[in-house]
Order: structure tokens, then sequence, then C-alpha cells
């Protein structure tokens, strides 16, 4: 399942009655840096899309989880996870729909050679995860870790933190967070 991030965009900025110039200026980022994103000309990273929702303001999983109807689902074909990822890498919610959610459980998968970008990510909350397939260079607060299948990890989400595979092959992982009550 793929998301629509400009448009997702572009309706939340409308819902709180926000210009693209407005919205800009709140998140710090230029006008243009709003439209092209608005018009799918370019696909944000994880930390820059996270600084233009802090402007409106509303969480990444508020975002993807935006227009999405409550259901007491309890299992999840694989073909019904929304990608909440960016470029190559692919974020894989499992239970976006379901009510009162307050944990979101992710498959991720992380190419040879991808990042999540420049810009370290924080959000509140805690995540957590294991290394399946391949390897990945997790840094937290300063300090690196190259994580290997098996390894996992743990730490307060507020703490600047980025994922890198510099490896061969993709890396997968599987990992939970917990994010603000939406």
């Amino acid at each position: 399942m793929s998301i629509d991030v400009g448009a997702r965009l572009k309706d939340a900025r409308l819902k709180k009655k926000l210009s693209q110039r407005e919205l800009a200026k709140r998140a710090g980022v230029t006008n243009s840096t709003i439209s092209l994103i608005e018009q799918n000309r370019v696909s944000p990273s994880v930390g820059s899309l996270k600084k233009v929702l802090d402007g409106i303001p509303m969480q990444l999983q508020e975002f993807f989880s935006l227009d999405v109807p409550e259901k007491k689902q309890v299992f999840y074909p694989a073909a019904e996870l929304p990608n909440l990822g960016h470029g190559d890498i692919s974020l894989r919610l499992v239970g976006h729909n379901h009510p009162n959610r307050t944990l979101s459980l992710l498959s991720e998968t992380y190419p040879s050679g991808s990042d999540t970008g420049a810009e370290m990510l924080t959000h509140e909350g805690q995540e957590g995860g294991v290394v399946v397939r391949g390897e990945i260079e997790l840094t937290v607060a300063g300090e690196s870790w190259l994580l290997k299948p098996g390894d996992g990890y743990f730490f307060d989400s507020n703490l600047p933190h980025r994922f890198k595979n510099s490896g061969e092959v993709d890396c997968d992982i599987v990992s939970a967070n917990n994010p603000p009550s939406l």
C-alpha cells in the first residue's frame, strides 16, 4: 500500500487553515519545499517530513493514519501494510487502523547504501528493534554501533538518532515504538 505524501500533507495543512507560506515559516523551510513535497516532486526524508509536520503541529503517526477508518482487525496481510518510508527505505506499519493504538510495530527494510538522512531524527517515546537480516549502523546520541542479525536496540526516541546501511545486502528489522497517543 503506497501513501501519497504530497496529497496528505496538503490535506493536513488545509485542515489547519495554513497557507504554504505560513507552514514553511513555522517549519523553518522554504515555501518551495512545501510546494515540491505537495506536488510529489521531492520525497522528503523522515527527518525533513517530521520538521514540516512540527509546523502544523502533527505527529508522524497521526499524519500516516489520517482518514484510515478504525477497525478491530487482528491479521494484516503484507499487501495491506502501509509503507511510511521514503525513497528506498520501507517502513511497513502493522495495525495502522487499530482503534486507540499506542504502539507502532514496523517491518523495516534498508537497502544497501540507504540511510534515514543527514539530519538526526528525534521524537517523543521509545523505540526498540531486532535486526533480522543484513547489518545496520545505528547512531544514538553520538554513539554508533554496527548491529548484525539477532542484535537489538532500545532507546528513548528524544535522543538524536540515525539508521544507515553501509553493507552490501538489504537490512531487515522488526521494530516497535510508542509514539504519543493520537
